[in-house]
This record gives structure tokens, sequence and C-alpha cells, in this order.
């Protein structure tokens, strides 16, 4: 095991992907030259040429585009984009293009694309800025989204995008490129649709996703001084959902609390709320009730952003309406 950061992490899995396969590519705004916007690809450049890591235009639809024609034509780009909120432009080349290839040529041609960068909040970067696509992306049938919440899963779901012959939507988050984690030595991949149970626990289930799963990591602490045992499991891949882990936990603890960073609203809590009723209702002792952003567009001062988001004191009170404590 090696201790490195977030962007480390991604780099590796690019890297060692690249040297697997020449037909792995990167493109992006800055990726060469200036080693990425967030130094994610530094150095790549010097090791494989600006005919595999290609400086782009200012034009998040014109790059994408590019990516989709070239995994039709048997390439397996990676297209990053400086931040999910810029790839909205992009929509039509993600959703229409990309997640429908496969069935409209009927079978004829996939599209081994993976789209990363940036998302979610980041600070004081106002509305525009500050959104989580988690459930817009995750909605289009043909995707497959991922969000890991640490290095060693950023490299193992990266690694296993790169070689998905499917398109795949990674999703990271801007406040994490810096941050520290244990990754494992040689070769690493985690399979795609499967989630991760990082604490065991017997009275109540907490699922999140993203780094916001510090948020349920924290607040599972802290109940624990007051003799609550939380489960918390980490989704990790949000489309194709792992409907079986969270319900047997649900059926062991017969109590549910989602922790999101994204709006409530037809969100990824929605889905698995549902997913619960419909095949865990009988196990529930209380409500599945969900931690989320406030419906709004995300605030600028810090006083706002700091009733936006969810937070440990509201998941530990959550958790304890749920056992019928408060």
């Amino acid at each position: 095991m090696r201790t490195i950061q977030f962007r480390e992490a991604l780099r590796e899995a690019m890297t060692e992907e690249m040297r697997r396969d020449e037909r792995v590519f990167l493109m992006g705004e800055e990726v060469a030259e200036y080693n990425g916007a967030y130094k994610v690809s530094q150095g790549m450049l010097d090791e494989f040429g600006p005919k595999r890591i290609i400086d782009t235009p200012i034009a998040e639809l014109g790059f994408a585009g590019i990516g989709v024609g070239a995994a039709m034509n048997g390439l397996r780009p990676i297209v990053e984009f400086m931040t999910w909120n810029f790839a909205i432009l992009a929509a039509d080349q993600i959703i229409n293009s990309a997640a429908k290839m496969l069935q409209m040529s009927g079978g004829q041609y996939n599209v081994p694309i993976v789209f990363r960068g940036g998302n979610g909040t980041a600070g004081q970067l106002a509305a525009t800025h500050s959104q989580s696509f988690e459930s817009f992306y995750a909605h289009v049938p043909g995707l497959k989204v991922l969000t890991p919440s640490n290095p060693a899963d950023a490299k193992g779901l990266l690694k296993s995008a790169i070689r998905d012959n499917d398109p795949v939507v990674f999703l990271e988050s801007e406040k994490m490129y810096g941050e520290k984690g244990e990754v494992p030595d040689g070769e690493y991949l985690i399979p795609i649709g499967k989630a991760d149970v990082i604490k065991k626990g017997s009275d109540v289930t907490i699922v999140s996703f993203g780094k916001i799963i510090k948020v349920a990591i924290a607040a599972a602490e802290e109940l624990a001084k007051d003799g609550i045992d939380c489960e918390v499991i980490d989704l990790r891949t949000i489309r194709p959902f792992d409907v079986k882990t969270v319900v047997e936990s649900v059926k062991k603890t017969n109590r549910c609390i989602i922790v999101e960073e994204s709006w409530p609203y037809a969100s990824i809590s929605s889905e698995i709320a549902y997913r619960i009723q419909k095949d865990a209702f009988d196990y529930l002792d209380a409500p599945v009730l969900r931690a989320t952003q406030t419906d709004t567009p995300f605030p600028f001062t810090p006083n706002l952003i700091e009733i936006a988001v969810p937070t440990v004191g509201g998941v530990v009170r959550l958790v304890k309406e749920s056992m019928y404590l408060v």
C-alpha cells in the first residue's frame, strides 16, 4: 500500500492504461502543456507525446464529439472536462450520441469512452459552478455513472471505466484532488456496479457516495458515542446501482438514511428509497430518510453554504429520528 493524492491515483490509472493499450488517449482543455487544470495529467505529455495527450480549444461540445467519433472508430478516448458544469455544453454529444449509439446502430458501434472531470460543490464558486450531476446522467440509459470517494477507488474505478466498452461518466470532486489515501500496489481494479460496505453496523444503514460520504462517516462516529451502531455503504457506482448490497443491509438494520450532495427532487436518493421500499418493505421499522442539498441554486456566501449541504449534525438527527429517539 502507498499513500498518494487523489489526483495522483487518477494519473496512475490513466498512465497504466495508456501503457497497456495504445488505443487509449487523453484530450481536454489544458491537459497537455499545462499538465491539467488540477495537475491530474502532470508529466503525461512528456511520456506519451502530443498525439495521445491532446490540448483542445475551449469548446466542450466540439471535443466531446470528436471523442465519440474516435470511440466509434476503435479508439478509447478519455475526455477531461475542467468541470462538469462546463460539460452541460456537451450534453448533446454525451446523451444523444454516446449513450444511444449502440442501440441506434443495431449493436454495430460500441462507444468505449470515459468522460471525466470535477463535479459538485467546491467552495465559493456560486450556483453555476457548484452542481452535482449524478442524477442528471444516471437518468440516461446507455451511460454508466461512477463517483469515487477516495484515491483507491479513484484508481480502481477509473481503470475499469477505461477498459469498459460502454460510455462512462466519471464524476470527481474538485475538493478532493489534493486529498491523500492508501492505494494498493500493482494492478488494481474495482468492478463497476459493486458498492463498498466501509463500516458494518446493526442499528441503521447510511448510504452515500462521493465526497459527501465523509459526512456520513463522521455522523456514524458521532452516533457510536451514544451506542448507535451504523452501517455505512459507499455506492461508488451510481448506475448500475448495487441494489443487492443496500437491500441486504436494510434487511439487517431495518432503517436507512441516504446522504447526497445534490438536490432532493428526482435525485439518486429518490431512486434508492424507491428500491428499498420495493425490495425490503417488510423489513423497515421506520421510513427511509435522506439528507440532501437544499432545493435551491447553490449559494455564494459562506454562511448560506454551511446550511445548504448535509451536515454531521443533520445526519445524526435523522438517524435518531429513524430510531424514534427524538
